[in-house]
């Protein structure tokens, strides 16, 4: 039907763009305080760029990507992530010419499809900070403390990080054996997905939300067996840093996250009352994900919130804190006459940045003043023939229920 939304969006509505205005400004407030500068990506990129940087046989690639041929025969997907779009406008932009660390956030819209239901929608809502340029593991726990600083701002208890390490090159493909290995041997247990993964990403059957929670996916080898000195050395550092900072951790060995360009540091932030949804932050470390798109070997490392949890997580506590887009003045004219005086009056107050409106109905001056009552106005200024007549404007406190009568011209200075 023409007059719903395409399954899996969503309408934000006036009272509740309130909500998202409240969360964008604390993003700000935390990424000014750590030192990370806004970037914004285009929606839709070249869909190479995801395959590349994602890794063909994820999910995301394999089945949730929004992919079209557009006029000029170019393949275009829409971006389901944007980690990939802000390393492709690190390179072309140069951004690394300074030879510092690099650190970025953005606020966006993401495309997945996938099947809706709260919390997961096809069209949904990321913040996301990436740091480019540095390997140092101090960087890693920044990267950590930034989401975690950030949720615990937003006043949200319940909450837990878990971390784990994905090894390097260098180690991984010893633990991608033993666990195809292991796996082969469970291989009828396996949903047709982790069947399928079994030979092109094994670690991905770790996560996998079918199979998670069997006993042989509890039992499966874990990858601090195979880590090579660098990755484990990196991995202790993380750590320490953490405990540093006085943050409270879990680590979890089946945490791999569900992108193949993760390396090294991986981690979560879970909202435990969402249950079966309750990530709401998430990342990790991808030091190969810049010279896989094509640039030179670079470090990098980042998380991506769901804005649309986060709000769930916010109305389950009840904190939730839009600024209500209150008036300061709603003007009352009684007449065709004072009509027009009140639109220059409006127009004088709203050049002056004082909020104003009026009644464009003509109703009565009794409807008019319910009107202002519920704009949330302070003060009603109210214009009929005798304030016309006598170059007047009475004006009402609308939370005290006083008033009183003063010069047109002396409107604006009760605002100041």
């Amino acid at each position: 039907m023409l007059t719903n939304a395409p399954r899996g969006t969503k309408d934000i509505l006036p009272e509740q763009v309130g909500n998202w205005l409240y969360i964008e400004n604390k993003i700000r407030t935390i990424c000014k305080n750590y030192g990370y500068e806004e970037i914004r990506t285009p929606t839709f990129e070249h869909t190479e760029l995801f395959r590349r940087g994602i890794g063909e046989g994820t999910d995301v690639v394999d089945k949730e990507m929004y992919t079209f041929t557009d006029r000029g025969e170019r393949s275009i997907t829409l971006r389901p992530e944007n980690t990939a779009s802000v390393v492709r406008a690190y390179l072309q932009n140069k951004l690394y010419a300074a030879g510092n660390l690099v650190k970025l956030f953005y606020i966006g819209s993401m495309f997945r499809y996938d099947r809706p239901q709260a919390g997961r929608l096809r069209e949904f809502h990321q913040f996301g900070v990436e740091a480019l340029g540095e390997q140092n593991p101090a960087v890693d726990a920044e990267i950590i403390l930034l989401a975690w600083d950030f949720l615990k701002s937003l006043g949200l208890d319940d909450l837990k990080l878990k971390i784990n390490t994905v090894g390097c090159p260098k180690c991984r493909p010893v633990y991608r054996q033993k666990l195809q290995h292991y796996f082969s041997e469970n291989i009828e247990e396996l949903c047709d997905d982790c069947k399928h993964r079994l030979l092109k990403n094994p670690m991905r059957i770790l996560d996998c939300k079918v199979d998670g929670g069997k006993e042989f996916i509890e039992d499966a080898p874990k990858i601090e067996t195979c880590l090579c000195n660098e990755c484990r050395e990196h991995f202790a550092q993380v750590q320490k840093f953490l405990t540093a900072a006085g943050v409270n951790f879990e680590i979890d060995s089946r945490l791999v996250r569900g992108l193949d360009y993760y390396t090294k540091t991986a981690f979560e932030i879970q909202y435990l009352p969402l249950g079966a949804q309750s990530a709401v932050a998430g990342g990790g470390r991808y030091d190969g994900l810049i010279e896989e798109i094509g640039g030179t070997p670079t470090p990098g490392i980042g998380f991506a919130a769901g804005i649309e949890r986060i709000l769930i997580a916010l109305e389950k506590q009840n904190l939730l804190q839009a600024e209500k887009n209150n008036f300061d003045a709603f003007i009352v004219a009684v007449g065709a006459e004072a009509e027009i005086a009140g639109f220059k009056l409006l127009t004088e107050l709203r050049r002056k940045n004082i909020s104003a409106t009026m009644d464009f109905a003509q109703r009565s001056m009794k409807a008019q003043m319910k009107q202002a009552a519920k704009s949330g106005a302070k003060f009603a200024l109210i214009i009929g023939d005798d304030e016309i007549k006598n170059s007047t404007v009475t004006v009402k406190n609308l939370e005290t229920s006083t008033q009183e009568i003063i010069s047109a011209e002396n409107v604006a200075q009760i605002f100041n």
